[in-house]
């Protein structure tokens, strides 16, 4: 998923537009951002197939939901070690 910088605060912290989540949203970006950029974000906790939404979590912004359609890639990852 990717959100767009809106404002870039002194502190470090930017104010970021997501796709289809319809508030701005404050997230750590890097030192060198400026408004307009765009700001890779991953990180799905929950899919919702029945209703086409997934719930991502933020960096220092919490919990986020947006519909399908804001995802670019999705790359499933498995949170166990399988050993041999």
């Amino acid at each position: 998923m990717t959100a767009t910088i809106l404002k870039v605060m002194e502190d470090g912290v930017s104010s970021v537009s997501i796709p289809t989540y319809n508030f701005p949203l404050a997230i750590d970006t890097p030192k060198k951002a400026r408004a307009g950029e765009k700001v890779p974000i991953s990180g799905a906790t929950r899919v919702d197939s029945t209703d086409g939404k997934i719930t991502v979590r933020i960096d220092g912004g919490g919990l986020v939901t947006v519909d399908f359609d804001s995802i670019a890639d999705c790359s499933p990852t498995s949170r166990v070690a399988v050993r041999e």
